[in-house]
């Protein structure tokens, strides 16, 4: 009983192992597009809760800018 699952969990990490071929670069630039992408979330969260229509547009461009920098960084990565 302990060989069968022995194996099995070697088999488990193997497949594992074998899902995550991106190289340290691309995690990275991973997490940064997620990063600015939460970042641009927060700021159109914070644009539709204010009621100043000036800083809503303000803070609806910072948004747009961060979500096109999570684009770039993710066109980019490779």
């Amino acid at each position: 009983m302990k060989k069968v699952v022995f194996v099995l969990a070697a088999a488990g990490l193997m497949s594992l192992a074998a899902c995550s071929k991106q190289t340290p670069a691309e995690n990275a630039a991973d997490a940064t597009a997620n990063a600015l992408d939460n970042a641009g979330e927060n700021l159109e969260d914070m644009a539709e809760n204010t009621s100043n229509g000036a800083d809503a547009a303000a803070l609806s461009n910072a948004a747009d800018n961060a979500h096109d920098a999570a684009d770039a960084v993710e066109a980019n990565k490779s």
